[in-house]
């Protein structure tokens, strides 16, 4: 049996992944705010830090006051200008000699020999620590002196000058121990930590980074938000559209199969009592299939608009089968100029009205109508118009639920918002007048 212990490169992504979702999350509410809110909460910020600082549990020290010893390094004092040597009095000599790093002047003249520090060594500053003064040293020598007894003399003056520094440093240890120093180390206090000291830069460090990153992430969040929600408005009217179209598929199939087994009864009649008409009858219904399937095939598979032509080439066939089925009772009237036959108009729609026209208006009337087609521009927008002459909207037993004007109302505003529309109207000469208005667009896709 294996067993898989927990990873700990799982827990370091799960913690990884948290943290990036809370630094998100803290930008989008810095990008949702406002600059003037921005910089109030900042002043604020500063305020309470320096405010928590003095105050429990920030102003309590972690730790204890400590001292320390480091080894001594002593930074090098600034270079003091020399200091010029005082002159030469006539009938002496001086000389400059170095003993351990340090020069010393040696003056022969009449009084004898002398030994000290030069101008520059005795007025440069003194190192930190333990200070030790060199006694001075003197030569007497008489003034009859050979130039060997001066040499002997300035060597037991040096071999003393050493003496004396040997004596110093011993001093200075000694002293360093006196005092509880260690030789050549350095005392170093370390105070406690306090996080008061430390939360109003914290404090500043935060708001500039908050700055930086609102200011990075300005209208970003925003746009993305904005990104989504068309997406989704884009996929929910494309479903409704899709929904739309279904339904108008949907009444078309149950009212062509109603139509079409009665014209085919009606030539099946006409044929033993008037073969003429029922000829021409057959005619308009094959010219009607013709013109009819390839707008239902295209329409359902939502390839576009039509120009208006082909849907005037559905409509005529159909009105010439009604005319034989309703003999004198009916007359139709198209009034479509060869203009605007190239207009592109949505599919089915003028086919819908027409139906409507002859189903509940004129058909339930006894002596019939008339029933007019026209099509016009009208402030710039193309009006299709299907009146009728025929009992009225909603007064003919047949009416219906108006839900195929409610599906049509639907589609127009899929399809162009609201620059389309369908309205019912009276008609002057009595029945109803529908028109639905859609954008002039001709057939080369050219819109005014």
């Amino acid at each position: 049996m294996v067993s898989s212990a927990p990873s700990n490169n799982g827990n370091a992504d799960g913690f990884f992944a948290s943290l990036k979702r809370g630094l998100t999350a803290y930008a989008r509410w810095l990008d949702s705010i406002s600059w003037k809110r921005f910089f109030l909460l900042a002043v604020l910020t500063l305020i309470v830090a320096g405010i928590a600082s003095d105050l429990p549990p920030f102003n309590i020290y972690w730790g204890e006051d400590k001292i320390i010893y480091k080894p001594a390094r002593p930074p090098k004092p600034p270079k003091a200008p020399a200091a010029p040597e005082p002159p030469t009095p006539p009938g002496s000599e001086r000389s400059v000699i170095d003993i351990n790093g340090k020069s010393y002047t040696v003056t022969i003249d009449k009084q004898g020999v002398r030994i000290g520090p030069t101008a520059a060594e005795a007025s440069a500053p003194a190192a930190s620590g333990v200070h030790v003064d060199l006694p001075g040293v003197k030569v007497d020598l008489p003034d009859t002196a050979t130039n060997e007894e001066v040499r002997d003399a300035i060597r037991e003056a040096r071999d003393a000058i050493k003496e004396a520094i040997a004596d110093a440093k011993e001093a200075a240890a000694e002293a360093e121990e006196a005092i509880g120093v260690p030789p050549g180390m350095r005392e170093v206090r370390i105070k406690p930590f306090r996080p008061g000291d430390h939360l109003p830069p914290f404090a500043f460090l935060l708001i500039f980074i908050s700055g930086i990153v609102k200011l990075m992430a300005a209208g970003r969040f925003k746009a993305e938000a904005q990104a989504v929600v068309a997406t989704e408005m884009a996929e929910s009217e494309a479903l409704k559209r899709q929904v739309v179209e279904a339904r108008m598929a949907a009444m078309q199939a149950q009212v062509e199969p109603h139509f079409l087994f009665n014209t085919l009864a009606s030539i099946d009649h006409l044929i033993e009592t008037d073969p003429p008409r029922a000829s021409k009858m057959q005619k308009n219904l094959i010219a009607l299939l013709r013109a009819s399937m390839p707008t239902m095939r295209e329409a359902n598979a939502q390839q576009g608009n039509r120009d208006l032509s082909r849907e005037l080439a559905v409509i005529r066939p159909y009105l010439e089968i009604l005319k034989v089925r309703m003999e004198d009772r009916l007359s139709t009237d198209i009034r479509v100029s060869d203009g605007l036959l190239s207009a592109e108009f949505p599919p089915m729609m003028l086919q819908s009205l027409v139906e409507n026209a002859i189903k509940h208006g004129l058909e339930p009337k006894p002596e019939g109508g008339s029933l007019t087609v026209s099509a016009e521009i009208v402030h710039g927008k193309l009006a299709v118009k299907v009146a009728d002459t025929g009992l009225g909207f909603g007064k003919a037993a047949t009416a219906g639920t108006g839900i195929g004007l409610a599906n049509i109302r639907e589609r127009l505003q899929l399809l162009y918002g609201n620059k389309a529309g369908l309205t019912v109207a009276e008609n002057p000469g009595g029945g109803t007048a529908v028109t639905i208005t859609v954008p002039y667009t001709s057939h080369s896709g050219e819109a005014t």
